[in-house]
C-alpha cells in the first residue's frame, strides 16, 4: 500500500504545482475558457454590440434550427448568416437582452438557460423569432420569456449553436396572437 499512496501523493503534487500544460489540467481549463467565450458573447449582445458578439462565431458556424419536418435537421451555416440574424433581431428589438439564469459547461459544450426580453420597436425582415414578425409593424410592447441555448466552442470561437425558444410566448406578449389566459 505504501508505494501506491506515495505515487498518488506524488501525482497530486505534480498536478497541483506542476506545469499548467499537463493534460490532466486541460479539460477544466478548456471548459472555463469556453464558458467565458459564451459569457462574453451574451454580455456583448446585452450591450447592443451585436457586431462584436458575431465576431465570436467561427466563420463556418452552424446554427441548428431544430426543424426535423423533412426527416433531417435544418442547419443554417456561416458567420454572415448569423450576423444578419442578429442585425434583424436588434432592428426589431433594439433593447434585446439575454440574461443568464444558469450556465452549465463541459468541454466544448456550454448550455445557458436565460431570461430573454425586448421591446418590439422595429419591423422584422428575416424569418427568425418564429417567423412571426416579418413585416409586422411595431407594437411597442415588451416581452420576457425563457430560452435555452447550447453552444459548442472550439479554439475561442462558437462553432455550433442550438436553441429552444419560447417564440409563442413572445408573440402572445406582443399582442400578435391570443393568449391562452382568459
Amino acid at each position: 500500500m505504501r508505494p501506491t499512496w506515495g505515487l498518488v501523493a506524488f501525482t497530486v503534487v505534480l498536478t497541483t504545482v506542476g506545469d499548467s500544460s499537463l493534460d490532466v489540467a486541460q479539460p477544466a481549463g478548456e471548459t472555463e475558457r469556453n464558458r467565458e467565450v459564451v459569457r462574453q458573447h451574451l454580455e456583448l449582445l446585452n450591450r447592443g454590440d451585436w457586431k462584436q458578439a458575431a465576431a465570436l462565431f467561427s466563420s463556418d458556424v452552424r446554427h441548428h434550427l431544430g426543424n426535423w419536418q423533412q426527416g433531417t435537421e435544418s442547419i443554417v451555416r456561416g458567420r454572415d448568416t448569423l450576423t444578419d440574424n442578429l442585425k434583424d433581431i436588434f432592428r426589431t428589438f433594439p433593447d434585446w437582452k439575454m440574461e443568464i439564469v444558469e450556465m452549465v459547461a463541459e468541454g466544448e459544450s456550454v448550455v445557458v438557460r436565460c431570461k430573454v426580453s425586448g421591446t418590439h420597436q422595429g419591423v422584422g425582415v428575416k424569418r427568425i423569432n418564429g417567423g412571426f414578425l416579418v413585416g409586422v409593424q411595431p407594437t411597442g410592447k415588451r416581452f420576457v420569456v425563457q430560452h435555452m441555448h447550447w453552444y459548442k466552442v472550439r479554439e475561442g470561437k462558437i462553432i455550433d449553436h442550438f436553441a429552444s425558444r419560447d417564440d409563442l410566448g413572445m408573440t402572445q406578449q406582443l399582442g400578435l396572437l391570443p393568449s391562452g389566459n382568459r
